[in-house]
C-alpha cells in the first residue's frame, strides 16, 4: 500500500510539473495557468476563489461526477452529485 501512494505522488507531481512546463513553454502573454494535459488530465494554477470552489465542489446543475480542480493537477468530487445520487440509490432501495 506504501508502494502505491509513493507511485501516486510520483505521478501527481509530475503532472504538477508538466503543468508548470505547458505553461512556460507559451509566450508570456499566452500563459493563462490552466488548462489539459494531453486532453485530458484538467489543471489550475491560477489562485483559487470562491466561485471556482463553489463549481468544483458543489455544482448541483453540473452532471458530472468529477469536475475540474479548483487549484492543482487533476479532478474534484462533484459533492452535489454524490447527494443526489446517493438519494435515489436510497430512494431506489426502499421502494
Amino acid at each position: 500500500m506504501k508502494g502505491l501512494r509513493r507511485l501516486a505522488s510520483w505521478i501527481g507531481l509530475g503532472l504538477l510539473v508538466a503543468a508548470v512546463a505547458t505553461e512556460l513553454g507559451k509566450p508570456a502573454e499566452e500563459r493563462d495557468w490552466h488548462g489539459e494535459l494531453g486532453g485530458i488530465v484538467p489543471y489550475d494554477l491560477r489562485p483559487p476563489t470562491l466561485s471556482r470552489l463553489k463549481a468544483s465542489w458543489w455544482a448541483p446543475d453540473d452532471p458530472r461526477l468529477f469536475t475540474d480542480r479548483t487549484f492543482g493537477v487533476g479532478w474534484a468530487v462533484n459533492l452535489a452529485r454524490v447527494t443526489e445520487l446517493a438519494a435515489a440509490q436510497r430512494d431506489g432501495a426502499q421502494g
